[in-house]
């Protein structure tokens, strides 16, 4: 079978299952991005040049929408360049760009990856408001679903990392999207013994407790704000602890500038209230084994997210076997059970998120068969192992569907 992976970005959420398909099942795998055109383990990069996009000029409601027209027409142009591929399934990522011109090029069934579909009431939009959105910001949220529907609507089979982000879509569309993780390999996050409690120029000294946060961004959708007062009161409280942050000081989602103005969203958190940051190590982006041993050594993680996408990170430090402490809010109920393999606190009430995390401080050892049962969880459930069959089950699916609906077999 071959099979071509669409999405801006490689490898993504995509270049796990490509690779796995392509040494252990024999398919041909492409996979269409940005990035220049070459071989990755296996699999063919083809590049999309995307020629224009919105502009200033543009609607605000109707920028993402007009971007996604400009990526869909490149990945077609792409591919139309190319008459030797003629795959027999394609698997597209929608939100930045559309596969529904592929129908026009190809007879073949279409899976997508559906992530995030917006709603601006009982969702990420409104759970802060002491961030609020603006009213051209909610009215954007009803256009940015804009893709995922046409998606929707036109592909065999698709898919959602968690059933959560599954249960956002739609109520028409949900019996063909399935919950499948883009799975978590175990062979690089798993429990490290005797790691050094160092990382980067700052060492660990010995008796002291290592709390841990990590983001892509420092932003209000993934709570920064909120950890770092927590943080700051058991940092008032007890002078045997430090903090590492992992992540960028930059805003991945949402509006945060429209409330800090000319700051990052960390310094407008820094200029609020004062912290003692020689116990606060910043230490930017990780290269991924040396985030590896950190989850491994940390005494705490802490994870806090709005109603919104699950990040892998969570995960991530599930299997690395850390014990951790996390908002109790929709997409993280999936993966945590309160005293069973994690911790839960309420979002917004730092005093008992402060309390939760010095309990832990205390007395880790009564903690420890969190982070077991973390890593047994990720590894039955949600490991590469688990998570890759089912993806390749799901194509062979949507291949067997569109038979049906054809009468007959694809090109």
């Amino acid at each position: 079978m071959h099979i071509v992976f669409v999405h801006q970005n490689f490898p993504a959420q995509f270049g796990h299952i490509a690779s796995h398909l392509v040494r252990r099942h024999g398919f041909r795998c492409t996979f269409v991005s940005q990035l220049p055109a070459g071989m990755s383990d296996g699999v063919e990069r083809v590049q999309y040049v995307v020629r224009g996009g919105a502009t200033e000029a543009s609607h605000y409601c109707n920028r993402s929408v007009e971007s996604a027209v400009w990526h869909s027409h490149a990945v077609f142009e792409a591919l139309k360049a190319r008459p030797d591929l003629k795959p027999d399934l394609i698997v597209g990522h929608s939100g930045y760009l559309s596969t529904v011109f592929l129908r026009e090029l190809y007879d073949c069934p279409i899976v997508n990856y559906f992530e995030y579909y917006y709603h601006t009431t009982g969702s990420d939009m409104d759970f802060r408001p002491d961030f609020p959105n603006s009213e051209l910001n909610r009215l954007r949220a009803h256009m940015r679903n804009t893709v995922l529907l046409l998606d929707l609507e036109s592909c065999d089979l698709g898919y959602s990392p968690t059933t959560w982000q599954r249960d956002q879509l739609p109520g028409t569309y949900r019996p063909k999207v399935r919950a499948i993780f883009d799975g978590v390999d175990t062979t690089l996050w798993h429990p490290r013994v005797d790691v050094p409690r160092r990382f980067g120029q700052w060492a660990i000294p010995d008796g002291t407790k290592l709390v841990t946060y990590v983001t892509r961004g420092m932003e209000s959708i993934r709570g920064f704000d909120v950890f770092m007062r927590a943080a700051n009161i058991v940092c008032r409280r007890r002078s045997d602890v430090q903090f590492a942050v992992v992540g960028d000081d930059r805003v991945c989602y949402g509006g945060d500038a429209e409330i800090t103005g000319n700051q990052s969203f960390k310094q407008y958190v820094l200029s609020r209230e004062s912290f003692d940051l020689s116990r606060f190590h910043f230490t930017g982006t990780l290269p991924p084994v040396l985030l590896a041993e950190l989850f491994s050594a940390t005494d705490l993680h802490v994870y806090l997210t709005v109603p919104f996408i699950l990040s892998w990170s969570l995960m991530n430090a599930l299997a690395c076997g850390a014990t951790v402490l996390a908002s109790d809010t929709g997409p993280v109920r999936e993966m945590i059970q309160d005293g069973v393999n994690g911790l839960l606190t309420d979002f917004f009430d730092t005093e008992a998120m402060a309390d939760r995390m010095e309990e832990v401080l205390d007395r880790p050892l009564d903690f420890k068969h969190l982070g077991r049962n973390g890593v047994e969880m990720i590894r039955n459930n949600y490991s590469l192992e688990v998570c890759l069959p089912q993806m390749r089950h799901l194509y062979e699916d949507a291949v067997a569907v569109r038979r049906l609906r054809t009468g007959g077999a694809t090109e």
